[in-house]
């Protein structure tokens, strides 16, 4: 039953982190969640190529469709991180109401490409619930959610474990651990240098010209890639790439059935809005402790597997892709997202590289740590050839 509109407050709810709301959110284990969305579901040309400007990946194999059809897929295939579209996993929408919620990372663990044509579908299902410490909030909860992505034909796509932490929006708010950092100032030379590396970035795209695994050395550094300065054209536009947009009577009805995520906000009239509006309004951002607008992580977890596919070329496939949010990255602050291989194996008859993977501000701040498993081709004709990375097992436990 719907909530009345007078239950949705003039700010974000100031939810507490008790006891009681923490044995509740642990009571939830193992349920099945309604996935949120599912926003984009079906693929084509345009909502892959769409995908793909929401997160600024220039790659012609996940958006030119006549250069993808002469490739060894012989069609158009999803960046990797599309499955995200369908919903955004490891949301804060179960347990703990009013407390606020801050995505933390995920795990990605990919098996075949995503196609024109396919349909997703999604199993999202409770797996932990973790408590700690920290110095922005004190007291706060880290939520665990597995998503299982499927196509059409019933045929896994991804498995993802997305991580979310929960914060009291007053200790957050209190604590004042970043109100230090502000806007940063670019010299002119600054500008030039993060132009530069972004219009750069397609000669850095390996394409066609095969990545064999006997090339690669441990030690190899990956091209870096930036993003940045972070604008609100950027933030936007990932919702957009997303297919994330919620207007009038849409929000107005969710405000109604789940009125503790909503808010009406002074600054608009009054008009209804979502508590993560932060990420667009500074003054509601300040009042979770972060000094100013912010960017979003999946869209930050996509910029590292851009890193990642640039390097590996048409042949590479990438098997897994970790990325932990640490700091934040506010409007004006530049993301270069760098890479070095640091291990080189054979597992299931393919030859893989571990790569570590980070994101680091202009303040020399690493604000992503993370890691990245990809399956090249090999020149040893006894390794079998492969199209995606169905055949691999990483055997990776549920949480991690």
């Amino acid at each position: 039953m719907n909530a009345p509109q007078s239950d949705v407050g003039n700010a974000p709810a100031e939810g507490l982190i008790t006891d009681e709301a923490v044995a509740a959110a642990r009571a939830m284990i193992g349920l099945h969640l309604r996935p949120e969305g599912p926003y984009l579901q079906d693929a084509t040309a345009d909502t892959l190529r769409n995908w793909c400007n929401g997160i600024g990946d220039l790659n012609p194999l996940y958006r030119d469709v006549g250069y993808a059809s002469s490739t060894r897929y012989g069609s158009m295939i999803g960046h990797p991180m599309f499955p995200m579209a369908f919903g955004w996993l490891g949301r804060t929408r179960w347990g703990l109401p009013g407390v606020h919620g801050f995505y933390a990372g995920n795990d990605w663990e990919l098996f075949r490409h995503v196609r024109p044509g396919d349909r997703i579908t999604s199993i999202e299902r409770v797996v932990g619930v973790e408590e700690k410490e920290s110095k922005f909030s004190g007291r706060l909860v880290l939520q665990y959610v597995e998503a299982s992505y499927f196509n059409q034909r019933g045929e896994l796509v991804a498995r993802a474990l997305g991580t979310c932490t929960r914060h009291e929006r007053k200790a957050a708010r209190d604590t004042g651990k970043y109100k230090e950092i502000v806007l940063h100032e670019y010299t002119n030379e600054e500008h030039d240098r993060i132009d530069a590396m972004v219009l750069n970035e397609p000669k850095n795209i390996r394409g066609a010209n095969v990545r064999y695994w006997e090339e690669v050395e441990v030690g190899e550094e990956l091209p870096t890639i930036a993003r940045g300065p972070l604008s609100l054209m950027d933030t936007m536009g990932f919702l957009v790439g997303c297919g994330r947009g919620h207007t009038h009577g849409v929000v107005l009805q969710a405000a109604a059935k789940h009125p503790g995520h909503f808010f009406r906000n002074p600054e608009a009239g009054g008009g209804v809005e979502y508590t993560g509006i932060g990420h667009h309004r500074e003054s509601v951002a300040k009042e979770v402790g972060v000094p100013g607008t912010y960017d979003y992580g999946p869209q930050r977890s996509s910029w590292m597997c851009s890193l990642i596919t640039n390097w590996m070329g048409d042949a590479g496939v990438i098997k897994r892709v970790r990325t932990e949010m640490r700091r934040f990255n506010i409007m004006g602050d530049t993301t270069f997202c760098k890479g070095k291989v640091i291990r080189k194996y054979v597992k299931n008859n393919t030859g893989l590289v571990d790569i570590e993977i980070a994101a680091e501000n202009q303040r020399g701040e690493v604000t992503t740590p993370g890691i990245a498993t990809v399956a090249l081709p090999s020149r040893d004709v006894r390794l079998p050839a492969f199209l995606d990375g169905s055949a691999i097992d990483l055997e990776l436990p549920v949480t991690r």
